[in-house]
């Protein structure tokens, strides 16, 4: 088979403890995933989930102990960081059950749903999409994964964000709003999800703007920490 222009590389993360990659198929983003973040953007209550996107080439793989660098983006002078249980999809499917969607896990990493808050807002006055505020350019900086098998207590785990040392975000997977399970089966009756989806879960209150110099560190316990320094 012959193309037009050469396709473009797969978009892919490490995996701790292997010299193998995990290639990125989607990703799918929750909105106000835990109670007080959802406070903290206007929402109230236990709502149903609803979901938006990024590309997969907006992944901005960091290795273990590596710190990425993400560019300041264009358009914004309010740029967020929203720290994330990521969930790495290894088994596809449709109307997933709750009771069975852990089988559908392949492992666990710490994301990063980077926002250009000021178009946020102006998107949500004027009833339009979101792409523009967390679809762009390295808007989704991840560290390796880890395979669900090494990841048990991941339910509970605390999750922690610090910018140039101090505390920004901390709370614990357990305060998601919709859990792993019921996120993905929600997902998956909307779309066919796919081995190499990855699915951010939401995060936690204190999101908050950084600039150029910054450094980021996002911890969730049992996972390698994701650091990320804005340029």
């Amino acid at each position: 088979m012959s193309y037009v222009l050469p396709p473009a590389d797969p978009v892919s993360i490490s995996i701790c403890g292997s010299d193998q990659r995990f290639a990125v198929h989607r990703i799918y983003c929750v909105g106000r995933n835990y109670a007080e973040h959802a406070r903290e953007m206007g929402g109230t209550g236990r709502e149903a989930p609803f979901f938006f996107m990024k590309p997969a080439d907006a992944v901005v793989p960091a290795a273990a102990g590596q710190t990425a660098a993400v560019p300041y983006p264009s358009l914004t002078s309010n740029y967020h960081h929203e720290l994330e249980l990521v969930v790495a999809i290894g088994q596809g499917g449709v109307d997933i059950a709750v009771e069975s969607a852990l089988r559908h896990v392949w492992g666990y990493a710490v994301g990063l749903d980077m926002t250009r808050r000021d178009l946020q807002t102006e998107a949500k006055q004027k009833g339009r999409p979101w792409s523009i505020a967390k679809g762009f350019d390295a808007s989704a900086p991840m560290g390796p994964i880890t395979p669900a098998a090494h990841a048990a207590g991941i339910a509970q785990a605390g999750i922690v964000l610090t910018v140039n040392g101090s505390e920004r975000q901390k709370s614990t997977i357990a305060d998601m709003i919709w859990s792993v399970p019921e996120i993905i089966a929600h997902l998956s009756r909307a779309w066919r999800l796919e081995p190499g989806d990855l699915i951010f879960t939401g995060t936690p209150a204190g999101v908050g703007a950084v600039v150029r110099g910054d450094r980021m560190v996002g911890h969730i316990d049992g996972l390698e920490s994701l650091q990320v320094k804005v340029v």
